[in-house]
């Protein structure tokens, strides 16, 4: 039982979430299927109250991976292949077929190279090791923490061989804009310790992003700098989590990416702020219980601190099927307009509370 409920902790959600599916030779279909419904409160406009919704405690999802030994020399030829489904409607996620992943490399003993649409390492750290909630259900800390790209175009990824205590990463994502090569560039690396019970990480990432206006409108610039320190410390069925975050820029907090003009959801957008995070997780028998608080220091002229509170709990019908639940509501303060969202939706309103049942093939 205990094994059992363990796979819904960090492995399977973290893993899930923001890496390939685990190597095997050949080809291999796999998915996520996750809805539930999601009620909202506390919203500046009109806002549905109660909903069905898509990927809540992870985004739904098909996808391929494959692996090809190439000689003896212990390097494979590797890709994924990775679309998004809002499942509550049958559209693709984000409007791409293979919007999550799609990126081809070789990996071996010397590491892992990668190129193609891929996560950033930024994202990875908060939600692999900083995130009791592992960047899902309505606890998420993507709803104050970081910023809202998890993922970079024309990107190239090294990672160093995985079963070490120590290891490392870096990612340069081409800008390949229409206007110069240099805009719309990305890059960031990353620095981590895990033996088992401590694991700690470090990641930086540097975006450029400025988004350009029609006519004389100038252009609005969201570039951003993140930088975060990440770890958790496990003890037996408890795991305790800890973060701390800097971030710079107009697009450093996070932000609505639907709006086609690119425009914050703040009024008045954080230049630059600092976050905090403390979390804990339980595992008892199939359920695993999670809380986090969050705290956004903003440190530019609008002030605009935030707080989050959050707990959840996850339940394993089965080694693949699981119920979830969770509760986040988030204190804004001098105008600020932080929402609850889940893995797959930003959210609209300052409270969530969301049901749920996900299942992986």
């Amino acid at each position: 039982m205990k094994a059992l409920a363990i796979l819904l902790t960090m492995p399977v959600l973290a893993l899930a979430q923001t890496r390939e599916p685990p190597a095997a030779q050949g080809v291999q279909p796999y998915g996520v299927v996750d809805a539930g419904v999601v009620l909202e409160r506390g919203c500046k406009d009109n806002c549905a109250s109660s909903k069905v919704s898509p990927g809540i405690s992870e985004g739904s999802r098909i996808g391929i991976t494959g692996r090809e030994p190439l000689g003896g020399n212990g390097t494979s030829a590797v890709f994924t292949l990775e679309g998004g489904v809002e499942n509550d409607t049958g559209r693709s996620e984000e409007g791409r077929l293979l919007g999550r992943q799609a990126w081809v490399g070789l990996d071996g003993t010397w590491g892992m190279l990668t190129l193609g649409r891929q996560y950033n390492l930024q994202y990875e750290a908060l939600a692999e090791v900083a995130d009791p909630f592992h960047g899902g259900l309505a606890g998420t800390a993507t709803n104050l923490m970081g910023f809202t790209t998890k993922r970079y175009d024309n990107a190239v990824k090294y990672r160093t061989p995985s079963g070490h205590q120590w290891s490392a990463g870096a990612i340069y994502s081409f800008g390949e804009s229409e206007f110069s090569t240099s805009r719309n560039r990305a890059y960031g690396a990353t620095l981590g310790f895990a033996n088992g019970m401590f694991n700690v990480r470090i990641a930086h990432q540097r975006k450029r992003n400025p988004i350009e206006a029609v006519g004389t409108t100038q252009p609005v610039d969201l570039s951003a700098r993140n930088t975060l320190v990440a770890a958790n410390l496990e003890f037996g069925a408890t795991t305790v989590f800890a973060a701390y975050g800097i971030n710079r820029g107009l697009g450093s907090s996070p932000w609505d990416p639907a709006n086609p003009y690119g425009a914050l959801a703040l009024t008045t957008p954080s230049l630059y702020s600092h976050d905090m995070l403390a979390g804990i997780s339980y595992t008892s028998g199939r359920a695993t219980y999670m809380a986090s608080f969050i705290h956004k220091d903003d440190r530019s002229p609008p002030n605009h601190d935030a707080d989050q509170a959050a707990l959840g709990v996850v339940y394993a019908l089965s080694r693949r099927t699981a119920l979830h639940a969770s509760f986040a509501h988030i204190r804004n303060r001098n105008g600020a307009a932080y929402t609850a969202g889940t893995a797959s939706e930003t959210g609209k309103g300052s409270r969530a509370i969301t049901f749920g049942l996900r299942h992986a093939f």
